[in-house]
């Protein structure tokens, strides 16, 4: 792949959230494909310090009354209105469910922060490919999320749900979104003895 490629999808990427996503499968095959360009993520000391989980089934329904019924709990009816209510009941049905689990290297005592940011990293690539197939996705770590997973899989006692990365081929014609980046000139400063 060219650099410019490279440039072009990474430029692309966005987050694309469950409304967004059309009534279609995705393949097994290809979620399989992604995933695998996510485990390809640096991480110290190759401890690949991750597992995925495919949520499937009734579990679209079972997260979406989940999530719907933890903000009701969490905020009152103008923050939370009954028709948003009813929108997040649905809101998963869509969409491809991917658990993104931490699993900390049993051999080596790494700091924590370095496992994360290989996860990071693998969900980056799996974002990155999500975009060169027009596929939308976005890595959701809301706390009514992570309980939903630990309430409904069996984590080990090491282990910790890190969110969901929803996946769904995206709906024709959605708005165009301004995204922005502050210049390089603002972020990079060079630096001599």
């Amino acid at each position: 792949m060219l650099f410019e490629e490279l440039t072009k999808v990474i430029q692309k990427r966005r987050s694309h959230y469950a409304t967004d996503f059309l009534d279609k499968k995705i393949a097994k095959s290809t979620i399989e494909e992604i995933v695998n360009n996510g485990i390809w993520a640096p991480t110290h000391k190759l401890t690949q310090p991750w597992r995925f989980v495919v949520l499937e089934g009734k579990h679209h329904k079972s997260l979406g009354n989940y999530m719907a019924n933890y903000y009701r709990e969490l905020y009152d009816d103008e923050q939370f209105s009954t028709e948003r209510f009813e929108e997040t009941k649905t809101y998963p049905k869509n969409a491809t469910l991917l658990v993104l689990i931490f699993q900390p290297s049993s051999r080596f005592q790494l700091p924590e922060w370095e496992e994360v940011a290989a996860i990071s990293c693998a969900v980056q690539n799996m974002w990155l490919s999500c975009t060169s197939l027009n596929i939308g996705s976005y890595w959701d770590t809301g706390e009514a999320t992570i309980n939903y997973v630990n309430n409904s899989i069996k984590l080990e006692k090491n282990e910790k749900c890190l969110g969901i990365f929803y996946m769904g081929y995206l709906k024709e014609n959605l708005p165009k979104v301004n995204r922005k980046r502050k210049p390089i000139s603002k972020k990079i400063s060079w630096h001599k003895q």
